[in-house]
């Protein structure tokens, strides 16, 4: 069974990357408007993430790539995931592959399977679960509205099979630290744009009686605890 290539979710789907792809956002040409001082704080610092994903990215499309996606239904599909936590919603393209995926794997939709995805901006969030809708997937998601430091910081089920992170970057060591004590032994960890968060991968790579990482492709990096 392949959710990703049933109706409505493939048709969905190709309209979602499609309206990625042309449409247009002058935030990017603002930030290479600024000074490099400026480019470096709004896009490293912990503490302005609120102004780049509340303010400059609000209506940006932020999806990972198609490969991303299919890579991200394929590992959920393969570790049997029945619980993950996304962090970073945008439109909801990630989550749709792997709400797909937990409807793949489980016997029925008793099972309780979920992706707990993490969403900052009011806006995107409602237009992430109209697609959820469409997609006839709300049952395997829960969407938590607002600052994921805050949201992730409790109720979060036992075992954490998946996290993705592919939010902002300055606060993937974060994020980790919140989820870190849910994992099992065999959890995955894949994050997008990784160079970005020199933090998290400092910890990542020191721990390697814990965690084997490797990257795929450019901008992805498969991380799984062992």
């Amino acid at each position: 069974m392949n959710t990703l290539i049933k109706e409505p979710l493939c048709s969905l789907l190709q309209s979602l990357f499609a309206q990625a792809e042309n449409t247009t956002n002058d935030a990017f040409s603002q930030i290479e408007s600024m000074s490099e001082s400026e480019r470096q704080y709004l896009l490293h610092s912990k503490e302005s993430y609120r102004q780049l994903y509340g303010e400059i990215f609000k209506d940006l499309w932020l999806p990972v790539s198609q490969d991303t996606a299919q890579l991200l239904y394929l590992l959920a599909r393969n570790c049997q995931a029945k619980h993950i936590v996304e962090f970073g919603t945008s439109f909801g393209i990630s989550t749709l592959h792997l709400a797909a995926a937990l409807k793949d794997n489980c016997v029925d939709e008793a099972d309780g399977g979920k992706v707990i995805t993490t969403e900052f901006e009011m806006n995107k969030a409602k237009k992430a679960w109209s697609h959820f809708e469409q997609a006839e997937l709300t049952v395997f998601i829960e969407l938590r509205e607002g600052d994921a430091l805050q949201t992730l910081a409790q109720d979060l089920p036992e075992p954490i099979d998946m996290l993705i992170l592919d939010g902002a970057k300055p606060l993937y060591y974060d994020i980790l630290n919140l989820v870190e004590p849910h994992f099992r032994k065999g959890s995955l960890i894949i994050s997008d744009n990784s160079n970005m968060s020199p933090e998290f991968m400092a910890h990542i790579k020191s721990q390697k009686d814990k965690y084997l990482s490797l990257p795929f492709g450019d901008d992805v990096e498969i991380t799984v605890k062992i």
